[in-house]
């Protein structure tokens, strides 16, 4: 079975580290969705209005091929081993990942023609797009079912960013609380915590250098990337 592409995301997510880990952790934060021509008839799309949130399959573009049926995930540290299929690791014998996103609008443009704009995105800009699929509620939401060891975790996710308002003014008005969003999330890996560090999060052309205290994180300076 040979996949093409049928579209390519475009995101504020240019590096892997800040990615939120799954698609609408950070409800604000948009992606741009263009077909390739091949696919840019409006025929492909017809419907699509109907439905709040898509399901897409993507490809995990610039992950090294999974060793063994293991994998380390972050959130654990680093160090405890699970199996490949109990997990949502980016390393997979195939390189495929699944992101509901919420359909926000279908704008037409005469370069691209139909572009889907999207929120929730958990992307590097540039994936690869493979298909798009409607979601839909009565069978693809099950609020109690069991979340593994992601149970554990979800309720305690989120930590607090203190962002001097002299910084966040740096940023474009629109990107200010998704980005106070996304470093909530803690895109440090489980082993970076307790790092006496600096951290550098690429996000929308602008690096977020941060470094923790006291289970927060604190922002120390806005660079805008050329």
């Amino acid at each position: 079975m040979e996949l093409k592409e049928i579209a390519f995301i475009h995101t504020g997510f240019t590096q892997k580290f800040g990615i939120p880990r799954q698609s609408g952790l950070v409800s604000d934060e948009i992606g741009y969705i263009v077909f390739t021509e091949e696919f840019r008839n409006p025929t492909f799309i017809d419907g699509i209005t109907d439905y709040d949130y898509l399901w897409l399959l993507w490809g995990f573009s610039k992950n090294k091929p999974l060793e063994g049926g293991t994998v380390r995930p972050p959130r654990l540290g680093g160090e405890k081993h699970m199996g490949v299929f109990a997990t949502r690791a980016p390393y997979r014998p195939n390189n495929i990942g699944l992101s509901s996103v919420k359909l926000i609008e279908v704008k037409q443009t005469e370069k691209d023609g139909p572009v889907l704009v999207v929120s929730g995105v958990d992307m590097l800009d540039g994936t690869p797009i493979y298909d798009i699929k409607p979601y839909i509620p009565y069978a693809d939401a099950h609020p109690d079912a069991r979340g593994g060891f992601t149970d554990s975790l979800s309720k305690g996710a989120q930590v607090k960013v203190e962002f001097p308002e002299e910084l966040l003014a740096k940023l474009p008005e629109n990107l200010r609380q998704s980005a106070i969003d996304v470093l909530s999330q803690d895109p440090r890996a489980g082993y970076d915590r307790g790092k006496n560090r600096d951290f550098r999060l690429a996000y929308h052309g602008y690096d977020l250098v941060f470094e923790s205290e006291n289970d927060s994180l604190i922002i120390k300076e806005v660079i805008k990337l050329l």
